[in-house]
């Protein structure tokens, strides 16, 4: 069964690589993540694309 990690968001780019990580040292790896950001004005949306664009990300994010 395919787990979707939801995650809303406003201005905490600062976060969002920390969650990242704790993401991929999960054992389980049946989920998905989906990130959605609320117009924040910091640079969330750049964090956001670089963690996307990772190679070594073992579930998708959307």
């Amino acid at each position: 069964m395919l787990i979707t990690v939801f995650t809303p968001t406003y201005n905490r780019a600062k976060l969002l690589p920390r969650l990242h990580k704790s993401l991929q040292v999960q054992t389980n790896k049946d989920f998905e993540w989906v990130i959605v950001d609320d117009g924040s004005t910091d640079n969330t949306k750049e964090v956001i694309d670089n963690i996307i664009i990772q190679q070594d990300n073992d579930f998708p994010i959307r």
